[in-house]
């Protein structure tokens, strides 16, 4: 492997190490309000915005989120610890789903979770989905690097130059899209028929308690 090509892959694995998540242990324990949830997120989700003047979570966008039923109303205008772990929920999950998807993903959880006292909460629902992706993360690294040399052996017939590159360069982003594209399709049948299922008892249950 030539040294360009390791610096690409040397690229990309640093590119992928540098995404910030916000640890378990960073959610502040005390209420905040919500200029405090803004500039919480904007300083621990830097990493994520592709552009510096991208907005990660606005307060419009979180009034939203309250008023399309993803986050339960705060407490006096304060958003307490349980919130905010739902919130980075509904984050990260919007950038993937449309906002209908995310409610049905995780309107379950915090029908049943939210504010829990027993042995499960949102705390605990975090850490444990966090201890998870952490140990994901080797296996995610792996398979790009896999992809990308996959895709510098695409179009070998062509001569070196910027044909070539650009070529290679789409061939790798089409191996890392379609991936993308059957994850999200898989996803999207299981919000139909799993999630679905949950939503539908949940509505069951709260009209036979009206």
């Amino acid at each position: 492997m030539d040294n360009n090509n390791i610096d690409h892959i040397s690229n990309i694995v640093g590119k992928l190490k540098s995404i910030n998540y916000v640890q378990p242990g960073e959610v502040p324990g005390i209420d905040l309000y919500m200029d405090q949830v803004t500039s919480f997120l904007d300083e621990h989700l830097e990493t994520s915005k592709r552009y510096s003047d991208d907005k990660l979570l606005t307060k419009t966008m979180i009034n939203n989120y309250t008023k399309n039923d993803l986050l339960p109303s705060p407490e006096k205008k304060k958003y307490t610890k349980e919130h905010m772990y739902l919130l980075l929920f509904v984050y990260y999950l919007k950038n993937i789903f449309s906002i209908s998807d995310t409610r049905s993903i995780l309107h379950p959880l915090t029908e049943r979770f939210f504010k829990g006292s027993g042995d499960v909460n949102f705390e605990k629902i975090y850490s444990e989905i966090f201890k998870i992706e952490q140990e994901q993360s080797f296996d995610v690294t792996r398979d790009v690097v896999h992809k990308y040399r996959k895709s510098r052996k695409s179009f070998e017939n062509l001569e070196d130059g910027e044909d070539k590159d650009l070529l290679q360069m789409f061939s790798f982003i089409s191996m890392l899209s379609f991936d993308v594209y059957m994850k999200k399709h898989m996803i999207g049948k299981m919000i139909d028929d799993f999630f679905s299922e949950f939503n539908d008892k949940e509505g069951t249950k709260k009209d036979k308690e009206q």
